[in-house]
């Protein structure tokens, strides 16, 4: 067999493949086996039809196409390896030549992974929000565990914001009540916003027993997205106490004895919080920066795939959990489907290049992934797909996605070793060391969610 490579563009080659006919042999053998278990040929056994009763009965054009077949991927792999190329997706094979006992010549086109080079990435810098955590803050944290806290009693006068309403709710359409329209017994703080788009100023002044009628586009159900006519019936009203923020409260809602340990213990919290947030953002800044280093042609094809693949998750998985279509999320959202087409092609572009730079780092600096790293990443997408570990392996394997999730953990670790390299200051000017902050697991992570990097599977053919 003779190869030879011809370059289209950075991002596409063509194969020109010959082939000897005598190189075909196996497979038109197989060929004759394959015909042989399917024909029946009167005064021969199944299995036993010589190749020339094969030949006049069905045409030695039936087998050589049988042959040719079988043989196409095997040489075309041949060439691939040969030519130390990395195919994304398949191939478009065109049969050039096919003369029976002397040649077959094909050719191939098929988009490759574009050669990359990486620069020197040392001099990278970037700037993160300062870890600070203010008296504020603390305030805030331990207020919304006062909140968690707090206990209702029934109160014999018109709701307030903030009280405790159990309401009764009808909502027509059109002047028909709807089949998933009512609803009763339903619990709502006043100023929550968890309900209806004007619910607040309907139940506010109200005493139990008090009823009163408001329009509100509905969220969900039969008649999502829809304008309702909505009746709500107050049976309590139910003001909230807030414990006092002393020591005992401290002792209720915490293991601390005291309030001062707790607000202690609260302000290493949200530090930890922000030294995490801050070592994420790096990791986001550092990604923009590398990407900004490097060239990356990104095939066309690729970038379409990307992109319907996008937007099938989208449509068919996230909105469709919400009961929402495109149309009413580009609507909440505020964006035309112009700026949506664009976000989304720039998204996909934006992951595409993420996974050839970091794959080419990982290579460039001959990076490994070792069982415990693996098992690691595994329990953190367990943990986050709501599946147990075991569950969840077991769908790895059986879906052929190790390699997957190794890929994932690799390109995380490339971007922890231009991270490390960085230097990287606060708001303050201050240097920000990452060398305790960061887990190369999490990294892996930050790489795979900060540009959405294509999926390997979709990406390598």
């Amino acid at each position: 067999m003779k190869s030879a490579v011809e370059t289209l563009n950075p991002t596409r080659v063509r194969l020109t493949v010959e082939v000897p006919f005598e190189e075909l042999k196996d497979s038109l053998d197989a060929a004759y086996k394959k015909i042989n278990q399917q024909v029946t040929v009167k005064g021969f056994r199944k299995g036993k039809i010589p190749a020339r009763v094969i030949d006049q009965r069905f045409g030695r054009g039936a087998v050589l196409e049988e042959a040719v077949n079988e043989a196409l991927p095997k040489f075309y792999t041949e060439a691939v390896n040969e030519a130390e190329l990395s195919p994304l997706g398949q191939p478009d094979v065109d049969i050039t030549e096919l003369k029976d006992g002397e040649t077959l010549n094909f050719t191939a086109e098929v988009d490759i992974r574009p050669s990359l080079e990486i620069p020197d990435y040392s001099g990278i810098e970037v700037e993160v929000d300062a870890v600070e955590v203010t008296d504020e803050d603390i305030e805030k944290s331990v207020e919304q565990l006062r909140e968690r806290f707090a206990s209702t009693s029934p109160v014999e006068r018109a709701a307030e914001e903030g009280d405790v309403v159990t309401i009764d709710l009808e909502a027509k359409v059109d002047g028909e009540v709807l089949e998933d329209g009512i609803a009763n017994g339903v619990s709502y703080t006043i100023g929550s916003g968890e309900l209806l788009e004007g619910i607040d100023d309907a139940v506010k002044g109200l005493e139990a027993g008090g009823e009163a009628t408001f329009t509100s586009e509905l969220k969900g159900g039969s008649a999502a997205g829809r304008e309702a006519e909505v009746t709500v019936k107050v049976t309590q009203v139910a003001a909230r106490e807030l414990p006092e923020l002393d020591d005992e409260f401290a002792q209720l809602a915490s293991e601390f004895d005291t309030l001062d340990e707790l607000k202690a213990d609260s302000r290493k919290r949200l530090a930890d919080m922000k030294t995490y947030d801050q070592a994420t953002q790096a990791q986001e800044r550092v990604l923009e920066k590398l990407l900004e280093l490097v060239e990356v042609p990104v095939p066309e094809k690729l970038l379409e795939d990307e992109i319907n693949t996008r937007k099938h998750n989208l449509e068919h998985h996230q909105l469709g959990q919400m009961g929402l279509d495109l149309e009413k999320y580009l609507e909440i959202q505020g964006k035309t489907a112009e700026e949506f087409e664009t976000e989304t092609r720039e998204a996909a572009v934006k992951g595409i290049k993420t996974q050839f730079v970091l794959d080419e780092l990982v290579k460039v600096e001959k990076l490994n992934v070792n069982q415990e790293e693996l098992t690691e990443h595994l329990m953190r997408r367990a943990a986050s797909s709501g599946m147990s570990p075991d569950q969840f392996a077991q769908a790895v394997v059986e879906g052929g996605q190790v390699p997957l999730l190794v890929g994932e953990v690799a390109r995380g670790k490339a971007l922890a070793v231009v991270v490390e390299a960085a230097t990287v200051k606060d708001t303050n000017g201050e240097l920000v060391d990452l060398d305790d902050e960061e887990d190369e697991t999490e990294t892996a992570e930050t790489a795979e969610a900060s540009a959405e990097a294509a999926d390997e599977e979709k990406t390598e053919g």
